[in-house]
């Protein structure tokens, strides 16, 4: 798979599989530059928690699809657990230039029926999501580690 629209401010991308653990510390940096960007109410100690839970839990218990440059570089990925997605995360560089899309739109066409959660706090991601034909069907005050963070959970049935 190949976007290629730099006119229109589009980062033209490649899906593929995750390469696996060799890869992790570069995925680690696309969400890291993520979190930082969208996730002004974690603290710096909230942030290395989970990027050390990131690399060593959560990766590998996840279906992963990498978005990467020409150069073959991680710009974002996606982690999918059937139909959930679990983690989407774009790099700085390839940020409000498709790249999000064309990952929720490779798993939409996979999945007729897409599950996820984001975090309430993180209005731009609700926006990108509810843009993408996701509805909020549901809330918890908690994140899943139990921390204040709530969530809103969302799905796309194919109509979008």
């Amino acid at each position: 798979m190949h976007e290629d629209e730099p006119s229109s401010g589009r980062m033209p991308v490649d899906l593929r599989p995750t390469r696996g653990p060799v890869e992790y510390d570069d995925l680690v940096e696309v969400w890291r530059q993520a979190v930082v960007a969208t996730h002004a109410f974690l603290t710096p100690e909230d942030i290395e928690d989970y990027r050390v839970r990131l690399g060593e839990q959560w990766l590998p218990a996840v279906e992963l699809h990498v978005a990467v440059d020409a150069d073959d570089r991680p710009v974002g990925f996606l982690g999918m657990d059937g139909h959930r997605v679990e983690m989407l995360f774009v790099a700085d560089r390839g940020r409000g230039r498709g790249v999000g899309t064309r990952l929720i739109e490779w798993a939409a066409s996979r999945h007729p029926v897409l599950e996820l959660d984001v975090n309430e706090q993180n209005p731009g991601a609700l926006a990108f999501y509810e843009s993408r034909g996701f509805r909020v069907v549901g809330r918890s005050p908690l994140d899943g580690e139990g921390r204040p963070f709530p969530l809103l959970h969302m799905r796309r049935n194919e109509q979008g």
